[in-house]
């Protein structure tokens, strides 16, 4: 119940009024249990994986905000039954999250040990709507494509063509961070056919999407969202 407590004041204070409105959304973050995710250095500090900050994850990574968390999936519109390509697993949950409003969820981890960690707990919370995967997050799933949906937990220095080409040509839709250092802003794409609309929202701070067509490995730095 302490958890419950906190889940339902961080929805009240950090989302309700910042621009959250998608009840099924909030619905789900006031039952995922973000604690379980959060790796914090004992036990009696797990309340603060409600509290409005970035958590710290292995490989100098971080665990978005939650408002962040809230209006990157939220940009998806997601109904029900649509298959997601989420880049950067992470800590899971954030994946947790689209396993609830979304019909298939593929996600993409390039740290094996993070993509392990996460599927244990998704495993242990019944998110068997999920097909997790470790490899290059920049070159996306080919063989799973196209995506109805797909959201990239890292910033690319441009728009990674083969993420852009896995999005389904019939409104298929992406959310990501674009852009190197303070210079970074959440991209909204949406596909019609060949033709890719953008709107660029508000100014963020991640990590490089390293690979193929993000970032170079010695590139990469700690993230502040």
């Amino acid at each position: 119940m302490q958890f419950q407590a906190l889940r339902d004041h961080m929805v009240n204070t950090q989302l309700l009024g910042h621009g959250i409105t998608d009840q099924r959304l909030l619905k789900a973050m006031r039952r995922i249990p973000r604690h379980e995710f959060a790796l914090l250095p004992y036990r009696s500090y797990r309340y603060h994986a409600y509290t409005d900050r970035t958590l710290p994850l292995p490989h100098q990574q971080r665990m978005s905000q939650p408002l962040v968390v809230a209006l990157m999936v939220q940009a998806l519109h997601l109904e029900g039954d649509e298959r997601v390509l989420e880049v950067g697993t992470g800590s899971g949950y954030q994946t947790a999250i689209l396993c609830e409003l979304a019909g298939q969820v593929y996600s993409l981890e390039r740290h094996g040990d993070m993509a392990d960690r996460a599927s244990v707990i998704l495993e242990k919370l019944g998110c068997d709507n999920l097909d997790l995967h470790i490899g290059d997050g920049s070159q996306g799933l080919l063989d799973m494509a196209p995506f109805d949906a797909i959201i990239v937990n890292a910033a690319a220095p441009a728009l990674p063509g083969p993420l852009r080409l896995q999005m389904h040509p019939d409104g298929g839709c992406m959310v990501l961070p674009i852009g190197t250092g303070k210079g970074q802003y959440l991209e909204i794409i949406t596909r019609h056919g060949n033709r890719w609309e953008m709107e660029r929202t508000r100014r963020v701070r991640f990590d490089p999407l390293i690979g193929l067509y993000g970032a170079r490995e010695e590139q990469e730095r700690p993230a502040e969202t």
